[in-house]
């Protein structure tokens, strides 16, 4: 199974384009290979777009700076560098195996909403997808809750928790759980499953504009576990 885990940067670029970049990032995570995508920073009316042009299911749920939605879309739409994370966000999994089960869990209201994903897939994998805080104090705090739910869900079965955590170093609670991928704050975690060889940094860049640019300002990190 080829996991991919991704922050969106809320659909901008490096250096930035402003325009809408929909169609880029459709098109990248169409054409790699993968069979789970954990993102984060996702405009929220992209996840079920995306999944259509990977021939995905997905799930998503909102995270902050959501109200008023529709006028945050329009701005963003017209120019996302203006927008930037004040046009929304949601966190989404997109996976080419269907999606038998969803929950959120609310992990902070404030300083900023921080929500996290549990899926169970059909063949009975369990997958965790979350954004962090910034502060590494509520990040440590939210991802320490975050696997208590987390194993608890998945029971014993096998699970993958990852995404932008926020953090250099994280933790795991078990010795069982082994750290499959990492990448500065972006990390991919896994129990009853087993990394196949290292992971890999996908090649992000574009052509906008006959400009060459980078797709957020995360890489996506992609591994292989059996």
């Amino acid at each position: 199974m080829l996991i991919l885990s991704w922050n969106l940067f809320h659909g901008r670029s490096l250096p930035p384009t402003r325009q809408s970049l929909f169609e880029r990032f459709a098109a990248s995570l169409a054409g790699w290979r993968w069979d789970v995508a954990l993102l984060q920073e996702v405009p929220p009316w992209w996840p079920a777009a995306l999944a259509r042009a990977s021939a995905a299911d997905h799930r998503s749920a909102m995270t902050s700076r959501n109200s008023l939605l529709a006028l945050r879309r329009v701005v963003a739409e017209r120019d996302p560098e203006m927008a930037k994370s004040n046009g929304g966000g949601c966190n989404a999994i997109l996976s080419r195996t269907p999606i038998a089960e969803h929950a959120t869990l609310r992990l902070r209201a404030w300083p900023e909403r921080r929500v996290a994903q549990l899926a169970r897939l059909g063949d009975g994998t369990c997958v965790a997808n979350f954004h962090a805080s910034t502060r590494v104090p509520l990040a440590e705090d939210e991802l320490r809750r975050l696997w208590e739910r987390a194993l608890s869900w998945a029971g014993g079965d096998p699970l993958i928790l990852g995404g932008d955590l926020n953090l250099r170093e994280p933790l795991a609670p078990d010795a069982a759980i082994a750290h499959i991928a990492a990448r500065d704050v972006d990390h991919l975690f896994a129990k009853g499953l087993a990394p196949v060889g290292d992971a890999e940094i996908l090649d992000r860049h574009v052509t906008v504009r006959d400009v060459s640019v980078e797709l957020s300002d995360h890489p996506p990190l992609l591994v292989r576990v059996e």
